[in-house]
């Protein structure tokens, strides 16, 4: 337990900088998992709206620190690479497996 006022302050301050972090990296969550779902759904179009916004969301969440600025990066690469194999086959996809080798096209 904190005794300094300093250190009490420390505390309050690292819960609230954690719930930030934690909000932050929910929204990638959900964004990543709309993205995906239009990419099942087989709409490319929205999968590419989705991929926008993913990018957008990706890059303001490692601009705050909360991620770093390559693992968004990486990630949003992953993303990309995904959708572009799609289109690429001509929008077929393969939903077995695992990770980013879930969307390859047969």
């Amino acid at each position: 337990m904190a005794h300094s006022l300093s250190a009490k302050k420390r505390v309050r301050q690292n819960i609230k900088a954690r719930a930030r972090n934690r909000y932050r990296k929910e929204l990638i969550k959900n964004q990543v998992k709309a993205f995906n779902t239009a990419l099942t759904g087989g709409d490319m179009k929205k999968a590419a709206a989705e991929l926008s916004k993913t990018a957008s969301r990706l890059d303001k969440v490692a601009a705050k620190g909360t991620i770093h600025k390559n693992t968004a990066a990486r990630k949003r690469s992953r993303l990309a690479r995904r959708l572009n194999a799609i289109v690429a086959a001509g929008g077929k996809v393969a939903t077995t497996g695992k990770g980013s080798r879930a969307a390859k096209a047969t």
